[in-house]
């Protein structure tokens, strides 16, 4: 019997391509729980994540995506976790090959696999935006599956930063000796478009990745 995964996606105001993030798990044929945390919305995100059978969390005022994620560890059911934004979109067959690869390695703590930038049809003219033509691997949660069991060791994502949560959350992967194991697999299309997150809130992010990084090797150094 297979492993159930739980699918978490933290959004505010994303009815523009929620859809399509939802078409790309459901179709993935897996045993899975979506789980939608809806951050404050003011749109329909919440109704069409219902129409879907998701699981909807709400956060009644706007918390941030990191808590969103913590919010949704919070309910996951699932031995598995795997976090995607709502403005992104699984590969056919991705998920079942990242299970594959982590329920086959008991060594390993996640399997990440590779992401793919594409320009939204809706972008319009985006000038000084880096689009990579290559897939690669990164710190992108819509790409990495985890046992749930690491979070019960290592604790949830911080909620100190308002993005950086990856960064600081792979270095306690490393300080507990756990591993991540790479694989050469495209799993996700990751949108690029005018309100991505990085994009809106770029001094915020650039802030919250610098003292990330300052914390990261403070610890190192105290080892």
């Amino acid at each position: 019997m297979s492993k159930l995964v739980s699918v978490i996606i933290t959004v505010k105001n994303g009815s523009n391509y929620i859809r399509e993030a939802l078409d790309s798990i459901v179709s993935q044929g897996m045993d899975i729980e979506i789980i939608v945390v809806d951050d404050a919305s003011t749109d329909d995100t919440a109704r069409i994540a219902g129409e879907y059978g998701c699981k909807v969390l709400y956060h009644l005022v706007t918390k941030g995506p990191v808590a969103g994620k913590n919010s949704g560890l919070a309910v996951a059911g699932g031995e598995y976790v795997i976090f995607l934004d709502h403005d992104d979109k699984m590969r056919p067959g991705a998920l079942s090959a990242l299970y594959e690869a982590l329920d086959s390695d008991p060594d390993a703590a996640a399997v990440e696999a590779k992401v793919k930038d594409f320009i939204s049809f809706d972008a319009g003219p985006m000038p000084g935006i880096l689009i990579r033509e290559e897939p690669y691997h990164g710190l992108f949660t819509g790409a990495i599956l985890i046992r749930r069991s690491v979070f019960d060791k290592i604790g949830p994502f911080c909620e100190n930063v308002y993005s950086g949560e990856i960064m600081e959350w792979f270095s306690k992967m490393e300080r507990n000796h756990l591993n991540v194991k790479k694989i050469d697999l495209v799993s996700t299309d990751r949108r690029i478009h005018r309100t991505n997150f990085g994009q809106t809130n770029k001094a915020t992010e650039m802030r919250d990745y610098a003292t990330t990084l300052r914390n990261i090797l403070k610890q190192k150094k105290q080892v």
